[in-house]
């Protein structure tokens, strides 16, 4: 008696997890029996954040399956299995865990080869980006989009949440002269989409290479709603590259990413706050969080701050600087905070414009 009411007491204990309120379009497919991908050979193209409800990998996943094969993965900025830095070439390679090759779509290739689709049926991406036009990966995913079309395959997007939400448009829209990889498409900044609707868009516009146009397929979410950020979907975030470690990331990076490109003022890379911060050695914290606190931005407070960098820019140096705490989410206007920064940095030293010192980064900037 006593040892089956241990027993029930531990299985009573045991923690229970909850179900997210969305379901990715990974599940959905799952649910659905993979029946758009029954028979085919199979190409996928992800990243440690194609994963399922229990971070289990979309690579897995598949290569699992018996209705279908997988044949090949394609690796975007720091790899399928994120094993590579930012901005470092990926290498082709086998896959250790699956045997599958892997091609690189961040190095010497950025969009996937002719030869290497001539056994595939059908392409498969599986990402989660930021919401943010200087993320790489839907410049990885428009170009499989042209690959695909050129060989006339099928694209298959499993759709993922717009961590900013689907409500939120920030920023400029690139003026001709300055597309690049980190700004390919006439979009804002901020656009405010989920990646299958940015596919939806880039395909219907013609505003791929050409205007070429894919046979497009979007596996969408169950339960996604415009006004969700990130943390209302109930789904485990993955660090979708090393300096976004949690969904919250994703905000600081819209804030202060584009100053950070200047590499003359710290945003919190190379610390232990990435994309949180603003700083640098001639910066009195004191007076600065003063004058950014001044301005009365809606959503956002500016905490004095003292920081030396572990590593990257601005390395063993004492850095004044002011921590961004976001203190509403919805609220706070993200890409007007690092040039009100420039604005309170030139009312307080005018004498360190960022400007003249950082010219070779301004394509970037």
């Amino acid at each position: 008696m006593m040892k089956k009411l241990f027993f029930a007491l531990v299985i009573f204990a045991l923690p229970v997890i909850a179900q997210p309120k969305v379901q990715t379009g990974l599940e959905v497919l799952k649910a659905r029996g993979f029946d758009i991908l029954k028979g085919k050979r199979v190409g996928l193209v992800t990243n440690p954040t194609g994963v399922d409800s229990h971070l289990k990998s979309t690579i897995d996943v598949f290569f699992e399956q018996k209705s279908f094969q997988l044949k090949a993965l394609f690796g975007p900025e720091h790899g399928v299995r994120g094993d590579v830095n930012a901005g470092d070439a990926v290498d082709d390679y086998i896959d250790s865990t699956t045997g599958i090759p892997v091609y690189s779509l961040y190095g010497k290739n950025y969009k996937p080869k002719q030869e290497w689709l001539k056994d595939l049926d059908i392409l498969v991406y599986d990402i989660q980006d930021i919401g943010c036009r200087s993320y790489t990966y839907i410049s990885t995913m428009s170009r499989v989009m042209e690959a695909a079309s050129e060989r006339g395959i099928p694209v298959v997007i499993l759709d993922r949440p717009n961590p900013l939400g689907g409500e939120r448009v920030e920023g400029n829209i690139v003026e001709q002269g300055f597309f690049s990889g980190v700004s390919q498409f006439p979009i804002p900044y901020v656009y405010g989409l989920t990646c299958g609707e940015l596919a939806t868009y880039l395909n219907k516009e013609k505003i791929l290479k050409k205007g070429v146009q894919c046979e497009l397929i979007v596996v969408p979410m169950d339960g996604w709603k415009r006004d969700m950020i990130f943390q209302e979907t109930g789904l485990p975030w993955v660090l979708s590259s090393p300096h976004v470690p949690n969904a919250e990331t994703a905000f600081y990076y819209v804030a202060t990413g584009i100053l950070g490109e200047l590499e003359y003022i710290s945003e919190g890379v190379g610390y232990t706050m990435p994309f949180q911060l603003f700083g640098a050695p001639w910066i009195n914290s004191k007076k600065m969080a003063d004058k950014m606190n001044s301005y009365n931005i809606p959503g956002v407070i500016f905490r004095p701050l003292t920081l030396k960098p572990y590593y990257g820019f601005q390395k063993d140096k004492n850095l004044g600087a002011v921590q961004i705490h976001i203190m509403d989410f919805k609220t706070v206007p993200l890409m007007k905070l690092q040039f009100l920064f420039l604005q309170a940095n030139n009312e307080l030293y005018p004498e360190h414009n960022p400007f003249p010192e950082s010219q070779k980064r301004w394509n970037m900037f």
